[in-house]
């Protein structure tokens, strides 16, 4: 069996995909990419934060490296003794994504994040640590406060493609996205409000340095242009009645290049 990764370091950048669209953009990006070892899933996620939302508001304003702290699942029906994933997400200065997580019960998760207890439980005494600080920086405290569910589409680079290095690449491809922020659980039904328009998909390209040319190329043919678009700020605002939209980047991420790990 693959090892489980735990953790990453990679850049991510996100477009919006019409639904018209989607079948002849996978069949180009198939001249370059396979699908994952587990090409289909629903993920749902609850993302933990203050009653006031401060993290994310935080992470608005440029703060505490745009944390985030979320339990997520691949399961489409897990049930309360599944093993789920803590992840605890951030960005730097250089726009270089990083990602730890670890696999454990939901309910020692949950009581690790919103009570401070339970950290023995999980084998990864980073994430316990990071959690730890994380709780220390708010006087409120952490509860569960947005449910988000989706179903994925999974791609990975192949191997052994002639003229061109491996890069490592990973292409997801989300729809169906809901969110909630009452009955916020991972147990109850997939109900929830819709996040966008039914018409669109969101790519998101994984990648440890600049794109590669080939991909690129694709992108240019659909005119896919890189958007700024968090899925948890997304949900956010509209719990509370607040406008959002993707927005368009002109610019990416300079010559970053992340080592692959």
């Amino acid at each position: 069996m693959k090892p489980l990764e735990t953790s990453f370091e990679r850049i991510e950048t996100k477009y919006m995909v019409s639904k018209t669209d989607l079948h002849d953009l996978i069949e180009d990006l198939k001249d370059y990419l396979i699908e994952d070892d587990y090409p289909t899933s629903t993920i749902s996620n609850i993302y933990f934060d203050t009653e006031d939302f401060q993290l994310i508001q935080d992470s608005l304003q440029d703060q505490h490296k745009k944390e985030k702290i979320r339990m997520r699942t691949y399961l489409a029906q897990p049930s309360a003794d599944s093993p789920v994933f803590l992840e605890i997400k951030s960005k730097d200065d250089a726009g270089v994504g990083h990602k730890h997580r670890v696999l454990a019960q939901s309910n020692t998760i949950t009581q690790l994040i919103t009570k401070g207890w339970g950290g023995g439980l999980i084998n990864d005494s980073f994430l316990v640590a990071e959690v730890q600080k994380i709780r220390q920086r708010y006087s409120e405290a952490l509860t569960p406060r947005i449910y988000i569910s989706y179903d994925r589409f999974s791609l990975k680079e192949k191997k052994k493609i002639p003229g061109f290095p491996y890069q490592k690449i990973r292409v997801t491809l989300d729809q169906n996205l809901i969110y909630r922020d009452e009955n916020v659980s991972l147990f109850a039904d997939k109900e929830g409000l819709p996040l966008l328009e039914d018409e669109l998909v969101i790519m998101e390209i994984k990648a440890p340095g600049d794109k590669p040319q080939w991909l690129q190329d694709i992108l240019d043919k659909y005119g896919l242009v890189e958007q700024k678009f968090s899925k948890y700020s997304c949900a956010y605002h509209k719990s509370q009645g607040l406008a959002y939209a993707p927005q368009a980047i002109e610019e990416s991420v300079g010559n970053t290049y992340v080592q692959p790990i």
